[in-house]
This record gives C-alpha cells, structure tokens and sequence, in this order.
C-alpha cells in the first residue's frame, strides 16, 4: 500500500492530498513495526548455530567510541552526565555485592536451626532408645559461605549407624535401575546371624535396608508423635511438619525469618555418604550417593591453592539460578561440577580472569546440556542430568544460549 500510494498520481485539485498522504503513511508504518512476529520454534540442534549477526560496518559520519559505544562526529557533548560503559568483569564484581544474605538470617538461622536439632535429637533418644542414631548436625550452603540471597533453607543430616561386619554396599549399576549414583545396603550373614541381631532389621524389605520404610517411620514420628507447638513456644516461633511431602520436612515461622528445613537419613560406608533419597517408582531399597561435602572441599582446597575465585564464581551462578525459574534445577551441583571440571584445564583463576571464567562456565554448561549428558567430577559414570527431563534441558539450554553473547542479561 505504501508504495502504490507512493507512485499514484498525486490529486492537482486537493491542496491538503499530500499531507494527508504522508499522515496515512506513517500510521501504516506504525502497524507494520508493532505487528508482532510469530516467535521461532527452537530447538537443541540450533545451540550449535553462531549466535552473533556479522558486524555492521561503520556508518559515514560515526566515530567509534573507545568506551565501545558511538556517536555521530561532531555531536554535542553531554558533561553532565558521568556514566559509562561498565565491562562484564566490573558488573560480576557489583552483582556480587548485592548476593549477600543479610546478616539477620546468617546469624539466626544456624541458631534457631541448631535448637530444633537438639530437641529432635532428645526426642529420638527418649523414643527410639533402640536405634543407634548418630548425633544429628546441620549441612547446607549457609554454613559454608555459599548461600546466597535469603537464607530460607537447611538440611538436617541424622546419622544411621551401621555394624559393617552385617551390611554391605551393592552398587546401583549392578541392579535393576542401572544408576551408579545410587546404591543398595544389603543385610549379609543372615545363616551366622539372623534378623533381630540389627536394631535395623525392622526395616529390612527383601534383605536390602529400606530407604522408604525408613523414611515413612520417621515422617509419623514428625507428623504425629512430636509436640512442636511446645517446641516453637519454647523456640520463640511456630514450626509445622510438611504431611504431604514425600521429605522429611519442617516449616519454620519466625519473626524475622521463614525457614525449611529438610531431614535426611545418612549412612557412612566404605568412603561412601548415601542419603535416604530413593527415585520415584516402585524402587524402595535405594539410597542416593551425595557428593556436597567433596564438592565444597575440593572447591575451598583449589582456591586455597592459588587464591582463585572459584567460590565467588559458584555464588554468582548460585545467584542466577536462584533468580531464573527455568534455572532452579542447575544450581549446586551440577554448577559445581562444571567448575571442578573447568579447574582441570583452566588454571588461571584469579579475582580479575572473573569474567572470562564466568563466561567459559555458561559455555561449558551449554555444551553439556546439548548433549544432555553432565559427568559427575568424582564418577564419570554418573550423569547429573539423568534426573531432568528434556524439555527442562531444553529450556535451560535456551536460556543459557541467548546469554552466552551477553552475559549481563542473567545479573538482572
């Protein structure tokens, strides 16, 4: 329409046709640049497409600017205004800033924490004298430094005591799920001695320790046995148990803070550390391999090694992930174990390489979830993605691409 009204003849006998004419054609123009486009169906194989448009050339009459911005030659100059141009590294080291948890949380939480722990191990004690638990501790990334935003979570880790000489490991690549992140406990010397001669017996289902059954009896005991209204009275806040959680979890309301806390049942064998995490199905025997306490380990001893900046990248992710829905999942570990994999190729780690290492993680990440295929760094034969589904890849992959050629979208 524009360019047949362009080339028509204009009408001699109406002074105001020309006018008239360019309004019309600028409010058809107008709905031609606000008609919305059909959004590209996206897909995994489109991650390995280039990202960046070549460069445009220069327009004539344009300087460069060394601050990486431009400005027509001879344009005005603004004095009083005294932004600039903020490099990645500049916006990584402010972002960070702003991660801290505030200091009201970091020092009542682990506190309000510590005192439900000990009266939830007082409680086991009295009620379940016969079950040699361990003493209960708390574990998380507040305690550790790597928390980030809002302390509004913890783990509660209770120790399940086992007599070696009456318990062995069975990989989980050598049953029926063939996953060798997770592993059975199976009851041996059953003929020399038989049941009854564990005070864990009770949870045996097919000779194997039963995560499950273990699980359940502990969520009635939090359910229905414990008096937590006595107990928040005395703590000074109201504590709920979750009844539909398949967790052992705890809601805490303080005035100050909210925080949950999740119960998990841990057994110590064979330099393994197993939580009572069994998949989802009809699998009840097994016990999930946790790698935190070597993580964290190996990330604080690297960068006590060359003073790196390890730990202040993996906050900076943690931060990301926790901010972007579509992200939540990648945080932790799997983050983790793309640094510690990064670790081992690139050596410089240094404060101010901070944003080329930031950068190379979102690469490495991409890559990864490409594939669909993350290597754990102390088992290579365990996938960390195996849990996710594809269009969760999908997405995070996506999100992940786009950021790739800018980086700074993923720090608003």
């Amino acid at each position: 329409q524009l360019i047949d009204r362009a080339t028509s003849p204009r009408d001699e006998g109406d002074p105001k046709a020309e006018q008239k004419s360019l309004e019309e054609s600028w409010q058809d123009l107008a709905l031609i640049k606000t008609t919305p486009k059909p959004p590209k169906k996206q897909r995994r194989e489109d991650l390995s497409e280039p990202l960046l448009s070549p460069a445009q050339p220069l327009v004539p009459g344009e300087a460069p600017d060394p601050r990486g911005c431009s400005a027509p030659l001879g344009a005005p100059q603004v004095k009083s205004s005294p932004l600039r141009c903020l490099t990645l590294q500049e916006k990584l080291l402010s972002h960070s800033s702003q991660l801290a948890v505030p200091e009201i949380q970091v020092s009542l939480v682990p506190q309000l924490a510590r005192s439900i722990c000990t009266q939830l191990q007082n409680f086991l004690r009295s009620k379940c004298p016969e079950l040699p638990f361990g003493r209960l501790f708390l574990s998380g990334a507040l305690l550790d430094g790597l928390e980030v935003l809002a302390a509004d979570h913890i783990h509660l880790m209770l120790p399940v005591v086992l007599d070696t000489g009456l318990w062995s490991l069975i990989s989980g690549e050598d049953t029926v799920v063939r996953n060798p992140q997770h592993w059975m406990i199976k009851r041996i010397d059953l003929g020399y001695f038989p049941r009854g001669c564990s005070p864990w017996d009770r949870f045996i289902v097919g000779q194997y320790l039963s995560s499950n059954v273990l699980n359940e009896t502990l969520h009635k005991l939090l359910v229905a046995s414990i008096n937590w209204p006595a107990i928040g009275g005395l703590l000074g806040c109201a504590i709920h148990p979750v009844v539909a959680s398949r967790e052992l979890k705890l809601e805490v309301k303080h005035d100050q803070v909210e925080l949950s806390i999740t119960l998990f049942p841990v057994v110590e064998m064979e330099d393994k550390v197993l939580l009572a995490v069994p998949p989802e199905g009809l699998v009840e025997n097994l016990w999930l391999e946790s790698f935190y306490r070597a993580e964290v380990s190996r990330v604080k001893e690297l960068d006590a090694g060359d003073s790196g900046a390890r730990q202040l990248c993996l906050r900076i992710l943690n931060g990301v992930c926790r901010s972007q829905p579509s992200l939540h999942k990648l945080g932790g570990s799997p983050v983790t174990h793309v640094i510690l994999h990064l670790s081992d190729t690139a050596s410089d780690w240094a404060e101010e390489s901070l944003a080329d290492r930031f950068q190379q993680v979102l690469e490495e990440l991409v890559a990864h979830l490409e594939k669909g295929v993350l290597p754990s760094y102390f088992n290579p034969k365990i996938n960390l993605f195996s849990g996710l589904s594809e269009e969760e890849i999908d997405e995070m992959g996506f999100v992940l691409y786009r950021a790739m050629s800018e980086p700074e979208v993923l720090l608003k």
